[in-house]
């Protein structure tokens, strides 16, 4: 996990359980699903402002003791299972305290402004020469 800290993955509790849906007696007998779960109330892995942003960006993946839930049944297997779980949670906490780069404020160039004047004097020039000669 590269955007997880490593104080994070010992606050993380896993759970094996059976799959759901058809496969027969492998899915009846092998419990190959895994169930990830970390609290957020409990961890001390971010600050209290960072806590405030999980809280409120995650409200509606967290249950009411505080835990985030996330499971995975997609491979036969269960190491398969837990290392998808742990892409799941890395990819949501990223998503979560994601914050896009402040934008620079720049000024154009002064070649740019005088090309852009130069320019402006041309078709100028050239509307003034379409207009009616009144002779007196």
């Amino acid at each position: 996990m590269r955007y997880v800290p490593q104080i994070l993955v010992r606050e993380i509790v896993f759970e094996s359980t059976r799959s759901r849906g058809p496969g027969g007696q492998h899915v009846n007998r092998a419990s190959t699903a895994m169930v990830l779960r970390w609290n957020v109330f409990s961890t001390n892995s971010f600050l209290n402002k960072e806590k405030e942003i999980l809280l409120k960006k995650l409200s509606s993946k967290i249950t009411g003791s505080g835990e985030v839930v996330i499971r995975s049944e997609e491979f036969r297997s269960q190491s398969a299972n837990r290392k998808r779980c742990l892409e799941k949670f890395e990819t949501l906490l990223q998503s979560v305290l994601y914050r896009p780069k402040k934008k620079k404020k720049t000024k154009p160039t002064q070649s740019s402004v005088e090309s852009r004047h130069s320019e402006k004097r041309r078709r100028a020039l050239t509307k003034k020469l379409r207009e009616k000669v009144y002779i007196d």
